[in-house]
């Protein structure tokens, strides 16, 4: 059976198939619609013996001739993998002269000749490169970067070998058998684990207290960290140093002893789950064998360490370092070309219009259709920090509210968000970034409280896009937190309703049911959900209130001027 197409008056064959498919035409009843049809017109023709000198193959007719060489030199055809008889000029036969397409019914000469043609074909074949098998996914010419290391392992325990540092067992001064032994005590855990979810999930809005044995686990897990802050003796202390001395950024620094037996066991399964996903783009093809994933930028007097693969164009991800403008976030292959570019750039802000200012907070309101090239240069930066962002290129349906923070050199790009023009499910993020340099500084909050300030306006209730990245469902957490402990502060009726704050603070019911829950303030009793109000809490949130001051770091509603867009 071959598997035929008609390119440019040529035809390129393809490999035969099987021994199964070609021991019969359509025997296995797997032929297309309309191979009868082809047969019939193929017989009639040859009936009347005027059979046309070009006639265009199909995939029923090459299986017919395939039939006929297949009744005389089947076990031939099955003990070789064949291709086609190729012609003078290198190209697979284009006409019934190059190739028969007779029908079963053929003569004793007839079947002489394919028996022929059939030899001539393995002569042939015996010349032809042999083909790469297509489940090869190493390449043996990469090696780990890791001194003495010999590729072989994986941290997962998973992979016979590995090409990066992430993955080296040696960096993490490991053995390839340790890993695996390793990541069989994680598969038990991860089973026991979704054994207990299971059991708990039935039942999980109604019972908000920890069973005993979620108490139990607690009081251990206390038990084991509390030798983690004793610090380390002197002859830890020399073990470590000489481990540094000798094998300095080569190797990772000796773990044990610094934290508790638990702590150190958490993270190690962290670095084995981001080995994984590492592992799994790179047989995707999204990050290729060690290279081609950009290790640091130049951004601005900082240097960043990058968390994730970003698809720059091959030729800039392929260097490992890249010199990016802070202002227009064009991005540069060395640090000449980008003192060039400083010299004459003229930006000195995001495009767009300046929307809020307070202080040395800016927020400017940027169209990804009018301002094409910058909002895609941002997507393409944002995702060097973030793990599920999508989108790239397809930047025109986005409103992007880039925050800056302004000296005399200019506005600094703190972060962003992204928001749909017309969202249908009324998301008020698509995608939300704190730039490294600015995190932990309450940057993260205001962004977040600034989108809800646009959601009040536009008199709509909001909630991000999900899937949240790590650090955005910790954020977000934190705010949805904030909110409702400072509404349960200022309320002083005795009836609470979740519409009355959602309409109050914009915030999704989705959002704050789950947050209520997480802070064990939603009870089931009587067939009815009761929300609690915990003064320790309130209090709690009080006092970080109070000791935080009058911070800065809080937005504004009377310093936004903005409308919402109409018709974009």
């Amino acid at each position: 059976m071959f598997s035929c197409h008609l390119q440019s008056q040529h035809i390129f064959m393809g490999q035969i198939l099987s021994k199964r498919h070609i021991a019969g035409s359509g025997s296995d009843g797997t032929e297309d619609s309309d191979s009868s049809a082809e047969r019939e017109q193929t017989n009639s023709s040859e009936s009347d013996g005027n059979v046309p000198k070009r006639q265009r193959l199909t995939r029923a007719s090459t299986r017919l001739s395939q039939s006929s060489q297949d009744a005389v030199d089947g076990k031939r055809a099955a003990d070789h993998d064949e291709s086609p008889p190729l012609t003078p000029t290198g190209n697979a036969p284009s006409s019934e002269s190059e190739l028969d397409i007779s029908s079963p019914n053929a003569s004793h000469d007839e079947s002489q000749s394919k028996d022929q043609a059939s030899r001539d074909l393995d002569k042939d074949m015996s010349h032809r490169p042999k083909r790469r098998r297509c489940h090869e996914t190493y390449n043996f010419n990469m090696k780990c970067p890791t001194p003495g290391c010999n590729s072989m392992g994986h941290l997962t325990g998973k992979h016979e070998r590995h090409f990066a540092v992430s993955g080296c067992p040696l960096y993490h001064n490991l053995s390839a058998d340790e890993c695996k032994v390793k990541a069989v005590t994680r598969e038990k855990q991860e089973e026991e684990m979704k054994g207990h979810e299971e059991n708990n999930s039935r039942h999980a809005t109604r019972h908000q207290t920890p069973t005993p044995k979620q108490s139990k686990y607690k009081e251990q897990v206390a038990e084991m960290r509390k030798g983690r802050n004793s610090g380390l003796q002197k002859e830890q202390k020399e073990k470590h140093m000489e481990h540094r001395q000798t094998h300095g950024n080569t190797r990772e620094p000796l773990l044990e002893n610094i934290t508790s037996e638990y702590d150190l066991e958490l993270f190690r399964k962290a670095q084995a789950r981001a080995s994984e996903d590492l592992e799994k783009l790179r047989i995707q093809g999204q990050i290729t064998e060690g290279s081609n994933m950009i290790k640091t930028i130049l951004f601005g007097r900082y240097e960043l360490d990058t968390w994730y693969h970003s698809p720059y164009p091959e030729e800039y991800a392929r260097l490992g370092r890249l010199y990016v403008c802070e202002f227009c976030l064009k991005y540069m292959k060395s640090q000449t070309i980008l003192r060039r570019h400083m010299a004459k750039c003229v930006w000195k802000h995001p495009p767009g219009d300046e929307v809020y200012r307070k202080g040395n907070i800016s927020v400017f309101e940027v169209d990804g259709k009018k301002n094409k090239i910058y909002c895609q240069n941002l997507c393409l930066l944002a995702k060097l920090f973030l793990d599920h962002k999508t989108l790239y290129y397809d930047v025109e349906p986005f409103l992007f509210y880039v925050m800056t923070e302004a000296d005399n050199t200019g506005c600094h790009l703190v972060g962003y968000f992204s928001k749909e023009k017309n969202s249908f499910l009324n998301y008020n993020v698509s995608c939300i970034l704190t730039m490294p340099q600015y995190m932990r500084q309450g940057f993260g909050k205001m962004l977040i409280d600034f989108s809800y300030l646009l959601s009040k306006v536009e008199e709509k209730v909001g909630s991000p896009e999900r899937p949240l990245s790590d650090l955005g469902l910790i954020s977000y957490r934190s705010y949805w937190k904030e909110v409702l402990l400072r509404y349960m502060y200022n309320f002083q009726g005795k009836e609470i309703s979740i519409k009355e704050i959602s309409q109050e603070t914009a915030v999704n019911p989705v959002d704050i049911v789950s947050t209520l829950q997480s802070l064990q303030m939603l009870k089931y009793w009587k067939g009815k959900h009761l929300v609690l109000k915990r003064q320790d809490l309130i209090d709690e949130w009080k006092a970080k209130e109070v000791k935080r001051g009058n911070s800065n770091k809080t937005i504004d509603p009377t310093s936004l001027k903005w409308t919402p867009p109409k018709g974009t």
